[in-house]
């Protein structure tokens, strides 16, 4: 059957009406993207990971994780160990809680947290995060302030970051942050404490 013009016209128009509105809909979608880790680490090649969020989908959602308590050889103890990371409308947040820590004679605090949050105002994506704590102690001394990336040399090759603070974004609709209460490393150990992550893609 041959369509005259006017009805290739019609068919035209029907198609894009049909069709627009869609495309305007994938373009317009906000991506999402978070993870929450209570606590990991790496000793003598044995990994573990607890109170782990995963990746949260590019869909959104909130994902959350608890833990009572962890005692690995009475090395590294934790209580009340807690992860989330969610995402929707505009924005995407993670945050990690630990109720107390002790790491050998090494570390002890409490009231550990961290949160991070990644927003879309319109097209433009930013970020935020921090760390906190109750009390915390390295080595016997006492952190009164935990500012960003503070970072203090140990002996024997120990090394400790404090508010670990990592951030990027390509200045226009995608950021992401990470925040992490601590990050230890010494020869064959990597231990991170209260670990959130949270990046967006805005439309």
């Amino acid at each position: 059957m041959k369509l005259h013009s006017s009805s290739k016209v019609a068919v035209c128009l029907i198609g894009a009406l049909v069709t627009s509105p869609l495309t305007v809909l994938a373009q317009g979608v906000t991506g999402y993207s978070g993870q929450a880790t209570a606590l990991k680490a790496t000793a003598l090649g044995i990994s573990i990971t607890l109170a782990d969020t995963g990746p949260l989908p590019g869909t959104g959602g909130s994902i959350t994780r608890d833990l009572p308590s962890i005692n690995v050889a009475r090395l590294l103890t934790a209580t009340a160990l807690h992860s989330e990371t969610s995402g929707s409308g505009n924005s995407s947040q993670s945050n990690t809680h630990l109720a107390s820590l002790t790491i050998l004679n090494l570390v002890k605090a409490s009231g550990i947290s961290t949160s991070t949050t990644a927003t879309c105002s319109g097209s433009a994506a930013s970020t935020s995060g921090d760390a906190e704590f109750v009390t915390l102690s390295i080595a016997g001394q006492q952190i009164v302030n935990a500012n960003p990336n503070l970072a203090i040399s140990l002996p024997g090759g120990i090394a400790v970051i404090v508010n670990e603070q990592t951030s990027s974004g390509d200045g226009g609709n995608t950021a992401q942050t990470t925040v992490n209460a601590l990050h230890i490393t010494a020869p064959g150990v990597d231990i991170v404490v209260g670990s959130s992550h949270s990046d967006i893609t805005c439309p």
